[in-house]
């Protein structure tokens, strides 16, 4: 089976990497809808050479490795990395138009973040994820959160956002045909909340809240730069190399596509960008109903996540102490709970019923003040953005959507 990557920017191209590592898929053709450089050996400069994870040779074979990229033919737009044959297409930007069919691709992984609406027609003059089934895929994968930009309409049938080893199973093959991924914060999230509302239940859980402080990405700026006519956020365009930005997630929207017991959780999700390229951190905090006589403590959440650890290959329990950096290309670590930050204290709130709708007084009567015991609970989990977690991630759903293709 070829697999179709449409787009080789940063999920792209290490999607690139991910495949001819893994070598599942008997060819890959990617999209770039333009020409670059001179031609196809700038191509495979950019494919060979990463300023993050180094080189692909030593991503595949350690210091050993020698060049993987082979037989370059500018004619065909075609390559041979690492044994396993590569197509460069460089006519069409629009999914429709991409010869998809003409190159025997059945499942296309679309990551240029550009189209995320799965309500868009196929025949959208700008441009639609349906488009690619237009052009003869039979599934297309979306390396990002679908966003539906008309207001009040509903998510098509068609349509399921998963994260592997959460909610893979709502993926069905007889009726989906466009899938989301989710995002890197989103996948972290969730292997962070699972475990929780597992052990505990969605109905003691009172509310959360996370702050993702996230690496940079490709659409922040290196230098200050004028804002576009009409922008609203002008952080947007002040240099990632020396500021920390705030901006914002939609993490916890598409958490709830994922976990249908966090529409019932109050729930807060906030991002603050930070001047490195890649190794992220969500900081979660939650508060549960508690017990005073044997409250949930440090080594209650610890546990939990250390069991959930042993039976799911994307949580890794850490007892380590450690930095952004050592999270770099974690292979499949959704998250890294840092174990010795978690933090927990337990406290009575008092609630004046008064401010309670549903409790009536009788004039004069005096409400009662209601005790709630309640733990608050700080829990942090890494995640490499880029290659580690989220490529790797998704790589996994590619090929587990391409083995129920018939």
């Amino acid at each position: 089976m070829k697999l179709g990557i449409n787009g080789l920017g940063r999920i792209g191209k290490l999607s690139l990497w991910h495949h001819v590592s893994r070598r599942y898929f008997s060819e890959v053709v990617v999209n770039l809808g333009r020409d670059v450089g001179s031609g196809l050996e700038d191509i495979a400069a950019a494919i060979e050479k990463d300023s993050t994870y180094g080189r692909l040779a030593v991503y595949l074979h350690g210091h050993k490795g020698g060049r993987v990229i082979e037989d370059l033919r500018e004619d065909t737009g075609t390559m041979v990395v690492n044994g396993v044959p590569v197509t460069i297409l460089r006519q069409a930007r629009n999914p429709k138009d991409i010869k998809w069919q003409q190159n025997g691709v059945r499942l296309v992984v679309d990551t240029t973040g550009v189209f995320k609406d799965p309500t868009s027609d196929a025949d959208d003059p700008k441009g639609s994820l349906r488009g690619h089934l237009q052009a003869g895929a039979e599934k297309v994968i979306l390396s990002a959160p679908f966003k539906i930009k008309a207001k009040g309409i509903d998510m098509p049938a068609d349509a399921v956002t998963t994260v592997m080893g959460i909610n893979d199973d709502d993926y069905d093959p007889s009726r989906h045909s466009v899938l989301s991924a989710a995002s890197c914060t989103t996948t972290c999230l969730s292997y962070m909340m699972k475990p929780l509302i597992d052990h505990f239940g969605g109905n003691r859980l009172l509310s959360a809240s996370m702050v993702t402080v996230h690496a940079a990405t490709g659409s922040q700026q290196v230098l200050d730069r004028l804002p576009g006519a009409g922008a609203m956020d002008l952080r947007k365009n002040r240099s990632i190399l020396n500021n920390i930005i705030l901006t914002t997630t939609g993490a916890a929207k598409a958490l709830a596509l994922v976990i249908p017991e966090m529409k019932s959780i109050g729930f807060i999700a906030e991002s603050v960008r930070v001047p490195t390229s890649t190794g992220s951190l969500i900081v979660l905090v939650l508060n549960l109903q508690d017990d005073l006589e044997s409250p949930v403590g440090r080594a209650l959440i610890n546990s939990i996540y250390r069991d959930y650890a042993t039976t799911s290959p994307y949580l890794i329990y850490s007892e380590e102490q450690n930095v952004s950096s050592d999270i770099i290309g974690f292979p499949k670590a959704a998250a890294v709970i840092e174990s010795t930050e978690t933090h927990t204290r337990t406290a009575s709130i008092r609630v004046n019923l008064e401010r309670v709708k549903s409790c009536n007084f009788e004039p004069g009567q005096a409400p009662p003040i209601l005790e709630v015991p309640v733990t608050q609970a700080v829990i942090y989990g890494w995640y490499d953005n880029e290659l580690g977690s989220y490529t790797n991630m998704l790589g996994d759903l590619t090929v587990a959507v391409a083995e129920k293709l018939v």
